[in-house]
């Protein structure tokens, strides 16, 4: 078990060992959750406010349709052209 210390500006190191399995890097950032017996510090990234819509619950759960629709073959085309898709729909 790695043991760090707390610096006298409350900062504290993470032990290479640690932040190596964790993939971070300088500069990443932290959720500082407290628990009944400690701290959990969990990896955070930052999404651009014009893309948070994307990361929603219901859109991700969309995503995940669409691609297990993908997965399974039920989607038709690509088409050549737009006159492809028309009459593709109109046969159906």
């Amino acid at each position: 078990m790695a043991v760090t210390r707390i610096g006298p500006k409350h900062q504290i190191t993470i032990p290479r060992e640690a932040f190596d399995a964790l993939g971070l890097e300088p500069g990443d950032l932290l959720e500082v959750q407290l628990e009944p017996d400690g701290v959990r510090l969990v990896p955070q990234k930052l999404i651009p406010r014009d893309q948070a819509w994307f990361w929603t619950e219901a859109w991700q759960a969309r995503e995940r349709e669409a691609s297990d629709a993908i997965t399974s073959g039920e989607v038709s085309g690509p088409f050549d052209s737009t006159e492809d898709l028309v009459r593709h729909l109109r046969s159906r």
